[in-house]
């Protein structure tokens, strides 16, 4: 059994859990760490991988933080064009309902960011939710408000 006190055996711990996570590919992802500080940085082929990268390294006995540096590098097939992304992730949005109209979406080079105003957090997160998933995806922004805490 490992002991989780040292910088290298910490390293060690998110290496290990990265690489033999199924929703991860790791190869191209180097790790840092020092005092439990942990620091990702390369690449992923998709945003969920991106998410999933940090929430692995965070699990790792031992990591008091981590910083996600990580770029996601799409296959070539993966990319999409502005105006179709931020279509694709509209019509996500509206597709059950479970997100307000009042959500707006823009797409940058892969980069989607959400405005607009929400009811509850559940909303909020749920539109995150529902974009990241989409192929083309890049990083998402989640700059939505929640009504009644804008002012606070």
């Amino acid at each position: 059994m490992r002991k989780m006190g040292k910088s290298s055996d910490i390293r060690a711990a998110v290496i290990d859990d990265l690489t033999f996570d199924p929703d991860v590919n790791a190869s191209d992802i180097r790790v840092a760490e020092m005092n439990g500080d942990v620091v990702l940085t390369g690449s992923v082929p998709s945003y969920p991988q991106y998410v999933q990268a940090a929430a692995v390294a965070a699990r790792a006995a031992g990591v008091r933080c981590v910083r996600n540096d990580l770029q996601v590098a799409l296959p070539p097939g993966d990319h999409r064009d502005d105006l179709t992304l931020a279509a694709m992730a509209s019509d996500a949005l509206t597709l059950d309902g479970a997100v307000p109209e009042e959500v707006e979406v823009t797409a940058k080079d892969g980069d989607i960011t959400l405005t607009g105003s929400v009811r509850t957090g559940t909303e909020r997160e749920a539109a995150e939710v529902m974009v990241a998933e989409l192929t083309g995806i890049r990083r998402v922004r989640n700059d939505i408000q929640i009504r009644g805490l804008e002012q606070a």
